[in-house]
């Protein structure tokens, strides 16, 4: 039996399903049959050769839900539940890492490590079914799978896909207290995650500026209080209403999901005076920023902190907030697509004509081969 995938050639290249045979499992390994896997913000970027080292051609897809078909591991996931040949499973998406350099070993940052791999990324076509954009897909023996826990289907998960693992994990780095007044910058799925776990925490005002209406409706859904359109308001006006709901002092934290450089001079202005500023959004280079370093950050006394990628904790921690508080990231799924329909897919992500997309490779496996 063989198996298919949408195929990234290289940048502006167009996507290519081709067919690749079944994958041979070695040791430890896991044969993960895909029931869908998300487009984000990156395979646009990948698209466009924003990001360096990317080994042509690639199966895009770093964040995937699937069923086990077979695996040859120890029968647990990485918080040590059963797994069986059939179970509801998602992944951390970056295997490889050395243990032993500076950043894994002393500095415990093993997303920094310089040995790191990521699914749908650095894993060329050539090496096998390494991504998510297709029928079924090889994990390595290293790779941490998480059973989905009870109650989360796949819609669940995949509606927040990396998003909702950024969005955790940029909560995490800005360590919010209770009552704080936050402003999240970005409706996109980071954004989203970012507002839902900032209100699971204990937050109190949370603002989240972005566009269009229908990711500002999600943004409310997922706990927001007030919700501000930058097409219909502009920087005055919002530094107008995060006075309004703070006493004219500004923002206890904001944070940064947008990928827009030029939301970074706003979310200074926005911060109050010894705030907290957390830039997640700039996962790729789109180009440098004017800052004033005595005004937005000394005389601020700012405490500026970046979020570049993801850890382990981020995915179990992520998962077990939304199983436990049936946070509606289904809804933000706006279109499902086929194998064959991935670029098209690519296309509406980046002009927004959906919050997220998935690729359902069951929408096309008839396509002849």
């Amino acid at each position: 039996m063989s198996q298919r995938a949408s195929v990234m050639p290289g940048p502006g290249r167009p996507l290519e399903v081709r067919t690749f045979d079944d994958p041979d499992l070695g040791p430890g390994e896991t044969w993960l049959e895909i029931e869908a896997s998300e487009v984000c913000g990156t395979d646009v970027h990948l698209h466009h050769g924003r990001l360096a080292g990317v080994p042509w051609p690639i199966i895009p897809g770093h964040v995937s839900v699937g069923r086990i078909r077979e695996m040859r591991g120890p029968g647990v996931d990485a918080a040590g539940r059963p797994l069986a040949e059939g179970d509801a499973v998602t992944f951390f998406d970056v295997v490889g890492t050395c243990h032993r350099c500076f950043y894994c070993s002393h500095a415990l940052q093993p997303n920094l490590c310089p040995h790191r791999r990521v699914y749908g990324i650095t894993f060329s076509a050539r090496e096998g079914l390494l991504g998510g954009w297709a029928t079924s897909m090889r994990l390595t023996a290293d790779t941490s799978i998480f059973k989905l826990p009870e109650g989360l289907e796949t819609a669940d998960v995949i509606g927040g896909g990396c998003g909702l693992f950024t969005g955790f994990g940029a909560v995490e780095r800005s360590n919010l207290r209770p009552g704080d007044t936050v402003v999240v910058q970005g409706s996109g799925p980071v954004g989203l995650a970012a507002a839902a776990f900032a209100r699971v925490r204990g937050c109190g005002p949370l603002v989240v500026i972005g566009d269009p209406d229908e990711r500002l409706e999600l943004a409310t859904a997922m706990g927001a209080d007030v919700t501000l359109s930058l097409n219909r308001t502009s920087g005055r006006d919002r530094s107008a209403s995060v006075a309004d709901l703070t006493e004219g002092r500004g923002a206890d934290l904001v944070i940064e999901a947008s990928g827009n450089p030029a939301a970074i001079p706003e979310g200074f202005a926005l911060l109050r005076d010894g705030g907290t500023y957390v830039v997640a959004g700039h996962y790729t280079d789109v180009g440098p920023v004017s800052i004033n370093p005595h005004v937005d950050i000394n005389r601020k006394h700012a405490t500026l902190k970046g979020r570049w990628g993801t850890e382990l904790r981020h995915v179990s921690g992520a998962l077990d907030l939304l199983a436990r508080h049936r946070l509606p990231f289904a809804r933000v799924i706006g279109g499902e697509y086929g194998l064959g329909e991935a670029g098209q897919a690519l296309a509406d992500v980046e002009r927004l004509a959906v919050t997220k997309a998935i690729i359902v490779p069951s929408r096309d496996r008839a396509i002849p081969g």
